[in-house]
């Protein structure tokens, strides 16, 4: 198949679930989204570089796309694959399945790769995990996506959001009832920012550490973005999670 003649095209279901999306996290915060996609790159070839902060995070970057008219689909954790309805809806959808911490965690980034090169738009969390840094900043990146840049010259948006951390708790669904009720009360503000394609400048995929380098600038280039979301948080945030463990291994140290 002529993939260039035949982008990939986000099925209906998905489409509804982005509206879905963005009635759920407006029923329970208020969502600012700045920033944009350029109209060449809303059908890809495109990767779209979040932080992680919330598990309710897929919810509202999937929103934020929608009002940016940008369908993309998500690599996510495997369990979400193996609930019974959002399993189903996933993989209809065209969703990507990783498996952390198991051998076959390398298909994600084959099938992530295929993906992009076929047109499409691809959301990946660089850091890998929900953010475990104190301050809540972006943490030193997994190479992902910056592999998956490199390999297929697609051009990477850092996607900053700010705000997620206060409907879901970090232990999810531990805790759930009780953050749902008090963002229903306060409707807190979510920010999302779609920043400037990050300049990949001289690195190449065949050049020594290549994929190191681009995700310090894939990483910075989200800190960057996600500062003006919280300029009145610079160095803690508001709102403090006690069940949220901090880890200083991954700091992220800007270059």
């Amino acid at each position: 198949m002529d993939t260039a003649h035949s982008p990939w095209q986000p099925p209906l279901i998905w489409r509804a679930a982005q509206l879905l999306a963005r009635a759920l996290v407006g029923l329970v915060a208020r969502l600012e989204v700045t920033g944009d996609v350029p109209a060449h790159l809303r059908r890809g070839p495109l990767v779209l570089a979040a932080n992680h902060i919330s598990p309710f995070d897929p919810a509202v970057l999937v929103a934020a796309c929608q009002t940016r008219g940008v369908a993309p689909r998500v690599m996510a954790t495997a369990g979400l694959f193996r609930a019974p309805v959002i399993g189903t809806l996933m993989r209809r959808a065209g969703h990507i399945r990783v498996d952390r911490g198991t051998t076959a965690v390398h298909r994600a980034l084959d099938a992530a790769t295929a993906a992009v090169a076929g047109g499409s738009v691809i959301l990946i969390y660089p850091e890998g995990r929900i953010g475990l840094d104190p301050g809540m900043w972006p943490e030193r990146g997994k190479t992902g996506a910056a592999r998956l840049a490199l390999t297929c010259g697609a051009p990477v948006i850092p996607v900053a959001q700010w705000g997620a951390h206060e409907v879901l708790p970090y232990r999810a669904p531990r805790g759930m009832l009780r953050g749902v009720a008090r963002a229903l009360w306060r409707r807190p503000v979510i920010r999302v920012h779609f920043g400037e394609p990050v300049d990949l400048g001289e690195v190449t995929a065949d050049s020594p550490g290549a994929a190191r380098r681009a995700t310090g600038r894939i990483i910075d280039a989200l800190t960057d973005a996600l500062a003006p979301l919280r300029s009145d948080e610079p160095d803690r945030p508001r709102h403090v999670d006690p069940g949220r463990p901090s880890d200083l291994s991954r700091v992220h140290r800007r270059r």
